[in-house]
């Protein structure tokens, strides 16, 4: 019982101790849409061949401060030519205060991406709709999976380096 009581006193005093993250804001940092085939693509009958490649990126602003971007680039080819290319950096201010810096890489590299998802989504689909194309939906991705395979694959490299230098 006297844990608890020193515990609320703690709070009362002040004194807060507890993990907390929280987004502060999320912004297009850079957006570039280009269609150097047109008007002679929007002639063309075949459907595009669509690469999309996906880079996560982490900057420390400040002691309780980090953006996270999320950069996004898509390119649409025809075997003739190029429809169009969409190229953004969005980016996300998130406060974190009290966090393991264990827990801190997980959320910003894994979590962080996953809630700026949809949002980037939009502004992909809506520069290539407003570039004369039918909107680009892009699939979810499962962030978090990405980061835990990344990060075995740099463990697993690690391994295979000590081994080899031993």
């Amino acid at each position: 019982m006297d844990d608890q009581v020193n515990a609320d006193a703690n709070v009362a005093n002040g004194a807060d101790n507890l993990p907390a993250i929280g987004m502060i804001s999320q912004y297009v940092k850079d957006l570039s849409f280009e269609s150097p085939s047109a008007p002679a693509i929007f002639q063309q009958q075949n459907q595009p061949n669509i690469e999309v490649e996906f880079g996560i990126g982490v900057n420390k602003v400040a002691d309780d401060v980090h953006e996270t971007t999320l950069k996004i680039e898509v390119k649409a080819k025809t075997e003739e030519m190029t429809a169009f290319i969409v190229d953004l950096t969005f980016a996300a201010l998130f406060g974190v205060r009290n966090v393991p810096d264990d827990q801190l890489q997980p959320f910003l590299l894994g979590e962080a991406p996953r809630l700026m998802f949809p949002f980037a989504r939009r502004v992909v689909a809506d520069a290539v709709r407003d570039g004369g194309f039918p909107p680009l939906t892009l699939d979810p991705i499962d962030f978090g999976s990405l980061y835990l395979q990344q990060l075995q694959a740099q463990e697993q490299a690690a391994t295979e380096g000590a081994a080899g230098n031993a």
